[in-house]
This record gives structure tokens, sequence and C-alpha cells, in this order.
């Protein structure tokens, strides 16, 4: 503790131009607080307040400076997490390696419009919630507001039947398969009265098991192909905590690595040419490219969405944006499968107004 408390004095102290920067919108926003609905509109405005009246340094220098103050057990959780799993930058002290608050303070800080437009499209409070839960513990390192949002195994993760209460004669797309868990959770919830599922995975062996593991049902097409937004080739990049945090890379910057093989890319657009009812996307932070690959699907079939949206920082605005600007007849839920101390497994439903 107080080898990180001494290393933010010093940051903190080499970045003494750190200000707030007040105005008169701000001010004016204060005194309008009570024409908020509910706790929940209050408390994502005051933090939007909070986030528009700092600059980056200060915003920089708060995210640093609660998270010298926070449980001992959560920072050692956070950095063993941060060094198996490096999507959102680094905690190392050592290294001076921080890119996890410096990546934090710059995307709240110059996204935050693009926060307030998505509070605004999503559709009920649990996904408010959890939106505000989100961004607070990435400001603050609140781990309670994020618990009161998981749905603690209520549902299989993607099919939430509160927002999907049936599927029937659906043609299921199943992106990033790994080893079929997803397809297996949608028959068990829906039943076998689907027309077609298929599955997509990059790496070879959970492939392999998937179809082992779902033989016994019928009309299941297996693809080892890359989702993305051109058909070719990309490289397969192992990860060396878990295969299920596979990802691919461009085969041209990448061609002298080692150890690398190379595996097929295509776009939904071109790979299925029947109509599509659903799709389940999970592929390590290529969920965008993926998006645009099937833009004609989203146009024409309006197929329902359940996306990943948890690698990237942004991908939590960026996604829903992208799928609004293909079709505006969706409407947004957000809602949290695992996240308790850092916000993972949070899927965006994207579901056709009528």
């Amino acid at each position: 503790m107080f080898f990180i408390f001494y290393h933010l004095i010093k940051f903190q102290i080499s970045h003494s131009s750190t200000h707030f920067v007040t105005n008169k919108k701000t001010i004016q926003y204060i005194l309008n607080m009570k024409k908020f609905k509910n706790e929940i509109d209050e408390k994502f405005h005051s933090l939007v307040t909070f986030v528009e009246s700092c600059d980056y340094p200060a915003l920089l220098n708060h995210i640093l400076m609660k998270y010298a103050f926070a449980p001992a057990s959560l920072q050692q959780s956070l950095k063993r997490y941060f060094d198996k799993y490096s999507f959102w930058g680094k905690i190392d002290f050592q290294t001076k390696d921080l890119s996890f608050f410096k990546n934090k303070a710059t995307d709240i800080s110059s996204h935050i419009k693009e926060f307030k437009w998505l509070y605004g499209k999503l559709e009920d409070y649990s996904s408010k919630l959890l939106l505000y839960a989100i961004l607070n513990n990435w400001l603050n390192f609140d781990t309670l507001t994020l618990k009161r949002t998981m749905e603690n195994g209520r549902f299989k993760q993607y099919f939430h039947l509160d927002l999907i209460p049936s599927a029937k004669d659906e043609i299921f797309v199943d992106v990033g398969s790994y080893y079929g868990e997803t397809s297996l959770d949608f028959i068990n919830t829906y039943g076998e009265n689907y027309k077609r599922i298929y599955c997509y995975e990059i790496t070879p062996a959970p492939l392999e098991f998937s179809k082992q593991h779902l033989h016994k049902f019928s009309n299941i097409i297996f693809r080892q192909k890359a989702v993305k937004n051109k058909n070719g080739f990309v490289l397969l990049q192992e990860n060396g905590a878990s295969s299920s945090a596979n990802q691919t890379s461009d085969l041209q910057k990448h061609c002298d690595e080692a150890n690398q093989s190379e595996v097929e890319s295509v776009t939904l657009d071109d790979d299925i040419k029947e109509k599509i009812t659903m799709v389940k996307m999970d592929i390590e932070g290529d969920e965008i490219s993926a998006l645009k690959g099937a833009k004609n699907h989203i146009k024409k079939d309006c197929p329902k969405l359940l996306i990943s949206v948890y690698h990237n920082n942004n991908h939590l605005w960026q996604i829903p944006k992208l799928i609004h600007s293909l079709n505006k007849n969706y409407k947004f839920f957000l809602r949290n499968f695992c996240g308790s101390f850092y916000p993972t497994e949070i899927v965006l439903f994207a579901l056709p107004c009528n």
C-alpha cells in the first residue's frame, strides 16, 4: 500500500498543473438535480457532471488516488486479472506501466457524450444502473454497485428470458462458439425447434470438441473461420492464459512470427446467404469488425443481436452506435453475467422493436 501511495504522490507532483474546470453549465446542472425522476438518473448525471468538470490530468489523478485507497485484495485481483488479460492495459508500478489508468481516463473524458447517448438509448433501469455501475467502477473502483447488477445464474448467458422469452424457428449464429457451450445453452433454453445453428470458432481443438459435444443435435454447421469485415486470411494468435482469449491479427503485419497458423476470414454477409434471426458474438474484441461484415443481414433481416461489449472500454458505446447507424429499428439492453470486482461478461442485447 505504501509503495503504491508513494508512487501516486510522485505522479501527482509531476502533474501539478492539474485543475478542475467549472463553468455556468456545470453549476446550473447541479442546481437542477431535483428534476431527475429517480436515484439512478441522479447518480448517473452526477457522475457525468463530475467527469465534465475535470480535465484529463485531474481525472487520471482521481482514478489513481481511488485505486491507492481501494482494498489491497481488490488491487491484487485487478493486477492478476490484467496480467492475464491485457485488453484494457496494465497495472505495474515497478515498470511504470500504468496504461490501465491512463486508458480509462482518456476514454471516459473523451467520450462522456457517447456514454450519455447510450444511457438515453437504454430501455430499462436494469441497463441504466449497469452502465452507471461500470463507469463508477472505472472511476472509483466501486464493486458494490457492480455486484448489485449481476444476474447470479438466473438465466443462461445470452439467453435472458425477460428479454427473449421464446425462440422458435431460429437461424442462430454463434460467433466465437469455443467448446459449444453457448449453442448448447440455446438448445437447453429454447428447445430443439430451431431451423439451423452456425458455429464459428478460430481455434481447431475447441471446435473439434464442440462437434462431439453437440453431435446428437441436427442442423448444426461448424466452421473454423474468423468472422470479420472482409474475406481473406488472418493469423491465429494464441493466448498463453486461455485459448478462450485467442485472437487474430493481420497476416501481412505479423507474417514473420513463429508458432502461428493461418485462419480463413469471412463476412457473415458472404458466408451465410439465408436469412439469420439471432447472432451471438464473443470474439475477444473483434466484434465491431464482425458486425460491419454482417451489415446487410442487420439491415435486411434485423436479427436479435447478443454482443459482448467488455473487451474494449469504448465498445460499450461504439457497438450500439454502429448497430443504430445500420438499422434504427433496435432497442438496447445491457446485462452483467459475471463482473463482480471488474465489469466483464457484459452483454448488449440489441432487439428488434417489433
